[in-house]
């Protein structure tokens, strides 16, 4: 079974790009350096800042269907980032090397399914959560802190 992984749209994080900490901090919006590499990893690209890129800390609403699941919580993204990550059957190094926590939600935004796994067997979990007919999609976390990494698809469906 084919699968895609998406990073967030560049879009509703553009105009927090360029503000000076003042502003960013009034929108509640956090700004940091990169210092070291993987402790930044961008939910835009899927992958982690580099030493000296500059990521904003914000709050992203990731489960917005009006459940008991609604759900938000703090996400890095690269400040600038123009390009949201698009990829079939390819697990990106920011997942990979990293512990996640698939989450396969139905499509009414029910929690149908959820574990645990290094983000190198994460493939292989994909598939089994997408086998089930009532998974209309995942969300994979990052499980150490908890924050949203991606959402995942079948092919053919959004």
């Amino acid at each position: 079974m084919l699968f895609r992984i998406t990073g967030l749209s560049p879009g509703p994080s553009r105009h927090l790009s360029g503000l000076s900490d003042a502003e960013s901090s009034a929108r509640g919006v956090g700004r940091h350096v990169a210092d070291a590499s993987p402790d930044y990893p961008d939910r835009i690209e899927l992958r982690d800042a580099r030493p000296g890129e500059s990521v904003l800390l914000r709050n992203y609403l990731h489960q917005p269907a009006c459940t008991a699941y609604l759900s938000s919580h703090v996400i890095y993204v690269l400040e600038g980032a123009r390009k949201r990550y698009d990829g079939i059957d390819e697990n990106p190094e920011a997942l990979r090397t990293r512990l996640i926590a698939p989450r396969g939600f139905s499509a009414a935004g029910q929690i149908q399914d959820a574990e645990i796994c290094p983000g190198d067997s994460l493939e292989a979990l994909i598939e089994r959560m997408l086998a089930n007919p009532t998974v209309s999609y995942i969300h994979a976390h990052y499980a150490k802190p908890g924050c949203f990494a991606a959402r995942i698809d079948r092919v053919g469906s959004a």
